[in-house]
């Protein structure tokens, strides 16, 4: 997938477009699916952008202190060597590699919390919500906040059609599948 910054150029709203590649991007928008969701303006390009780099994979930071070997020789003695970072215990959160960071729980908190409030603001039309989607981008039914179910097909398609549509970052429970 392909993350461009668009830009329509009637009010110049920025917002954000996913697409298989640069050609589907290219094909959606003369057949005019790409539309601004601020004022539904067809009139859209790529706004400018940074540039995304990431690291690969398999590459380690480089540390900013040095290690205990590296030290002066007056400070090694001073500096105990470093003890090895304890393994995550059960009700404790972790990743490959050891427990998480306080930075990453805060944003997953953050996180969870941004998801509590948008479906608090939005309508569960729970297996419908491909069909609903569709229509409200369409214009036959009036456009709501809502959420719901979709296969990771469907919403493949509902994007290559220009409906906006964005996947949970954390599951959930309907009340009636709840214990």
């Amino acid at each position: 997938m392909i993350v461009y910054d668009l830009q329509c150029q009637a009010g110049a709203h920025r917002f954000e477009g996913w697409f298989k590649s640069s050609d589907d991007f290219a094909r959606q928008c003369e057949r005019g699916l790409v539309t601004c969701p601020h004022c539904g303006s067809g009139e859209v390009g790529k706004a400018l952008q940074a540039p995304r780099l990431a690291r690969k994979g398999n590459q380690r930071s480089e540390s900013r202190t040095p290690s205990r070997e590296q030290a002066p020789p007056e400070q090694r003695e001073a500096t105990p060597p470093s003890a090895p970072q304890p393994r995550a215990s059960a009700g404790k959160s972790a990743v490959a590699g050891g427990a998480l960071p306080p930075e990453a729980i805060e944003a997953f908190t953050r996180l969870a919390r941004a998801q509590v409030e948008a479906l608090k603001s939005s309508r569960n039309v729970g297996k419908d919500f491909v069909e609903t989607a569709r229509a409200m981008h369409y214009g036959k039914r009036e456009a709501e906040a809502i959420h719901g179910e979709a296969s990771l097909r469907d919403a493949h398609e509902l994007i290559e059609e220009g409906v906006a549509v964005v996947p949970l970052p954390f599951a959930t429970t309907t009340p009636d599948k709840a214990n």
